[in-house]
């Protein structure tokens, strides 16, 4: 629908009952920031790419960043455009066919609600490693107190929510910073040069390292769902979607080069562990910080909890308005400003899932792999289908450019070539089985659109334009 003309500094909203204009842009970076949690990254996922790629894993990281960086690119020509708490699905419903946007819809809701529930797993991981009496406690327990602290943040006040996010990941991220620095001070001005030759790595081992480190960036688009809290939403969310993408990129790719340096120096291998910043930290002769960082690290997990159900719970409430779910989970809290049934429904998914696997017997870590696995086909479609609706985009508003063209082509082949990636070869169970819930996920929610009784379009909040 036609979309009316305002510069950023006029637009405001209307009808979405969110608390408008009080996120600063640091705030508001907070989210995405939170979302992917840098702190994770170089303690389980780091590992994990290892142990695919090997020395290539540097390599990885560089392509993975690349294809981020396309899609964070692309995501901002939009964000520079409008701005509603739909995130990615109000950017594909603007121009796909309804098909294309329900899709989008659906997709996106199930990267936010698995990757929460992923992080779950990563704080019951790091429960037992930090906590003692943690092992006399059910997991099922754990997940709902980590979900349900995370889901009273996110129902009481987004502004103190990004606060909290922020000032976690600060301190972790400062932490790790210092040690990975140590580590290369004190190899000196060498290069490591069976990293740089590749040495012992095959194409398939970075390929399949390439798709599980677009994990480590998944969630850097979640500032969009902030488009109606955001202060200069049109300047701010733009800025935090590519700034989050270059500095988780350079965060990743300096940690996966010390990393492997470290632990070759070590020899140890760096795929078996679980707690890599403990040896990493007495190399570079910091062994305090290795606690500190696991700390951290459990620290961003219920960050990246508290991000997740905020964006997925911004994303229900503008389905909602589109008739996508019951519209109940559109209202708005009439005091706090929040979306708070669907803050409600997106902590209950989140819990159901991490509890539900703990309760039949799956570790924290492969709650963490599994459910991450299942993120980035969800990721992966949103991203897929805002690429391909970019041309369209922004010819309707007689701004498309060739280099506008070139880059919605690149982000969509990046895409395609990592979706290929998670699908061929197939890999061993239970993530051959992945694809299969995904896509019967996707047919059951667009089947209930279309079969619900309930179904009707609602007027949706106003976005804003430029």
């Amino acid at each position: 629908m036609p979309l009316e003309v305002l510069t950023p500094d006029q637009a405001s909203p209307s009808g979405s009952g969110l608390r408008h204009n009080v996120l600063s842009p640091l705030e508001t970076l907070s989210q995405s920031i939170s979302a992917i949690a840098p702190t994770t990254s170089p303690a389980l996922t780091i590992p994990a790419v290892f142990a695919l790629a090997g020395n290539g894993t540097w390599l990885a990281y560089v392509l993975a960043g690349a294809a981020t960086c396309l899609m964070a690119l692309c995501i901002a020509r939009f964000a520079r455009i409008s701005a509603s708490p739909g995130s990615l699905y109000q950017f594909a419903a603007d121009l796909l066919p309804p098909l294309g946007s329900r899709t989008a819809g659906w997709a996106l809701l199930l990267a936010y609600i698995a990757t929460g529930a992923s992080v779950v797993g990563g704080f019951l991981n790091y429960a037992r490693v930090l906590i003692p009496q943690a092992h006399a406690i059910p997991s099922p327990v754990i997940a709902l107190g980590a979900t349900a602290a995370a889901a009273a943040f996110a129902y009481r006040d987004v502004q103190a929510s990004a606060r909290l996010m922020l000032w976690i990941e600060a301190a972790s991220v400062s932490i790790i910073v210092l040690v990975v620095s140590a580590l290369l001070l004190r190899n000196g001005p060498h290069i490591d040069l069976p990293q740089l030759q590749l040495h012992a790595v095959t194409p398939s081992g970075v390929r399949l390292g390439v798709v599980l480190a677009l994990f480590s960036f998944a969630g850097f688009e979640s500032a969009t769902t902030l488009g109606h809290e955001a202060r200069n939403p049109l300047r701010t969310i733009p800025r935090a979607v590519i700034q989050s993408a270059l500095l988780a990129g350079l965060l990743f790719l300096t940690c996966a080069y010390a990393e492997t340096l470290g632990f070759r120096q070590l020899h140890q291998d760096l795929g078996s562990t679980q707690a890599p910043f403990r040896p990493l930290s007495a190399l570079a002769h910091l062994p305090v910080f290795g606690l500190l960082i696991d700390i951290g690290a459990f620290v961003s997990m219920f960050a990246c909890t508290l991000a997740c159900i905020t964006a997925a719970a911004r994303v229900l409430l503008k389905m909602a308005h589109d008739g996508l779910v019951h519209s109940h989970l559109g209202r708005a809290h009439t005091s706090n400003g929040t979306p708070h049934l669907a803050v409600l429904a997106s902590a209950l998914a989140i819990l159901l899932l991490a509890a539900g696997l703990a309760a039949r017997g799956a570790s924290g870590a492969d709650i963490y792999a599994w459910m991450g696995s299942l993120a980035v086909y969800g990721f992966i479609t949103a991203y897929f289908l805002v690429a391909a609706a970019l041309p369209f985009y922004l010819r309707r508003r007689a701004q498309l450019t060739p280099a506008a063209i070139a880059l919605a082509i690149a982000g969509a082949l990046a895409m395609l070539l990592a979706m290929a990636g998670t699908l061929y070869p197939v890999p061993a169970a239970p993530y051959n089985v992945l694809p299969y819930i995904y896509l019967a996920y996707l047919l059951a929610g667009l089947a209930w659109f279309h079969l619900s009784p309930r179904r009707r379009h609602t007027t949706p909040p106003q976005e804003l334009s430029s």
